[in-house]
């Protein structure tokens, strides 16, 4: 069974799959946020969902900065559009909002890949946000 922010998880990758396969066609913010409530149905889970879709696109130059750096013999265009935007919410999670667990955020962003990507990809996310969450680990005081 899926927890509410697993949902606004979900509703976020498909607005952010929207945005990237689709560059030419961009949603206005009332359908953005009329297709946030439609599918989420839940008050309390809506501003997660449109601060982590808000969130990936306001540092997507960060985002997949840190994406390309850690993904070993893999270019950002080249990458499944589902993976790339899992990646891209599970790195804003990891980076710019520390108050979720690293472990969460990790566990949510394979389980978005198993649901919606191809056989690998909760391999390929699993390993890549492994990497980002090791080198954005502070150093331990000596």
């Amino acid at each position: 069974m899926l927890t509410r922010r697993s949902r606004a998880r979900e509703v976020a990758l498909q607005l952010l799959y929207q945005h990237d396969v689709n560059p030419r066609t961009r949603m206005d913010r009332s359908a953005v946020e009329r297709f946030v409530h439609d599918r989420l149905q839940n008050l309390a889970v809506e501003p997660f969902s449109l601060g982590l879709y808000d969130g990936v696109l306001a540092n997507a130059t960060e985002i997949d900065k840190q994406i390309g750096a850690a993904a070993a013999n893999w270019r950002l265009p080249r990458m499944a559009a589902v993976d790339r935007n899992v990646l891209r919410i599970g790195v804003f999670e990891l980076v710019f909002t520390p108050e979720t667990p690293a472990g969460v955020v990790i566990d949510e962003a394979v389980v978005l890949a198993r649901r919606f990507g191809a056989k690998d990809s909760s391999g390929f996310v699993n390993g890549v946000l492994d990497r980002i969450r090791q080198s954005n680990v502070a150093p331990a005081a000596s």
